[in-house]
């Protein structure tokens, strides 16, 4: 019997659906269209802006899974995950 467990997210939570295992922090935020580039995500993550799952993350290249959150500047993104029936 195969069981899917899904995490109830938060009304001000807001979803960045992947396909794959995980996403790198920076490519969440570009996904999410928080920022434009590679090169604007990289400098706020370094001047600590970026949260991962409640603490600060200074690495770009953090890899999210699915049930992993990120805030930035007060909004916070749920990383889930596509699932292909």
């Amino acid at each position: 019997m195969k069981v899917t467990v899904k995490k109830k997210t938060s009304a001000n939570e807001i979803p960045v659906v992947i396909s794959t295992e995980f996403i790198k922090l920076q490519d969440a935020m570009k996904f999410a269209n928080i920022v434009y580039s590679g090169g604007e995500a990289k400098q706020l993550i370094q001047e600590e802006q970026v949260l991962v799952n409640g603490e600060v993350c200074t690495m770009r290249g953090k890899k999210l899974r699915p049930g992993d959150r990120f805030t930035f500047q007060g909004q916070t993104y749920l990383i889930s995950i596509h699932e292909i029936n």
